[in-house]
């Protein structure tokens, strides 16, 4: 018998962990499809989505590196965070088109929702890194009313970063800012929404780790890194002894593909059991 399908397309593909997280939601939910990884080169990638296209079980495919940006002159369109951004990780067929979509803009924020709901006096997001997920992160504060500030190695990077949202590029540094220690004094935070993000590479198995002097992290800032291996960064770690709360990147990546899951199979993802999950991830 065969069922209908997503996948998870890229190059390399082998380590994406997507496969266990819809399999899981598709057994929970009981549907009768699946979802795979599959290896699909640069030069690939026209013929694939061609045949896909012409395919009645596909419901979609998750796009991963390094595809998220080529992939988008092959679509019929776009999805309006997906364009603002300017990178598709999630595509499906909608009445015979192809349109892109980035779950991560609403993946990041599934986590930080109860605290978005409440009402602040200012919010403002220390986001460090400036390539994709940090465009997609960026947008996704700034439309929930966060000033932006950005750390980044490439500064150039890091305007064209805030130029998408805010012409104002006086709110970046250089990433190396954030290592040396700053004597600014805090002021009352209370009724303030302070968020630190990590969207780079740093503190990644096999990776250094980002090196921030917790002196510009704002008393009662909520520090997120998006890392998911190791789970525990040195980053949160360092947060966590200093008595700030942390969210891991295991919560973006859950939060992603449960917006992907619907798209793909026309039904929420059932959290249920997302405990389970994670320890599944992390086995």
């Amino acid at each position: 018998m065969t069922f209908p399908y997503a996948e998870v397309i890229g190059d390399p593909i082998s380590h994406s962990k997507s496969p266990l997280i819809h399999k899981h939601w598709l057994e929970q939910a009981g549907i009768a499809a699946d979802y795979r990884a599959t290896h699909v080169k640069p030069e690939e990638l026209a013929a694939h989505f061609a045949a896909r296209r012409a395919d009645p079980l596909w419901r979609g495919s998750n796009v991963t590196i390094p595809h998220k940006q080529a992939v988008i002159p092959l679509l019929d369109r776009l999805d309006p965070a997906a364009e603002k951004i300017g990178a598709v990780n999630t595509v499906r067929p909608e009445h015979g088109e192809l349109v892109g979509y980035n779950t991560d803009f609403g993946g990041f924020l599934e986590p930080l929702q109860p605290l978005l709901a409440e009402r602040h006096l200012f919010r403002m997001a220390r986001i460090f890194g400036a390539g994709g997920a940090a465009k997609a992160i960026a947008l996704a504060l700034w439309s929930k009313g966060f000033t932006i500030v950005v750390g980044a190695r490439n500064l150039d990077q890091a305007r064209a970063l805030r130029a998408a949202f805010d012409p104002d590029d006086s709110l970046i540094a250089p990433l190396s800012h954030f290592a040396e220690p700053t004597d600014f004094a805090w002021d009352d935070r209370s009724g303030l929404f302070d968020l630190v993000v990590n969207t780079t590479s740093l503190g990644m198995t096999g990776k250094p780790p980002l090196i921030v002097d917790f002196s510009h992290v704002p008393p009662g800032a909520i520090v997120y890194d998006i890392v998911y291996s190791p789970l525990e960064t040195p980053l949160l770690a360092e947060a966590r002894g200093r008595g700030h709360k942390t969210i891991d990147g295991l919560a973006m990546l859950i939060g992603q593909a449960a917006e992907a899951f619907a798209l793909f199979f026309g039904v929420p993802a059932p959290r249920g059991r997302d405990a389970e999950l994670r320890q599944k991830l992390l086995a």
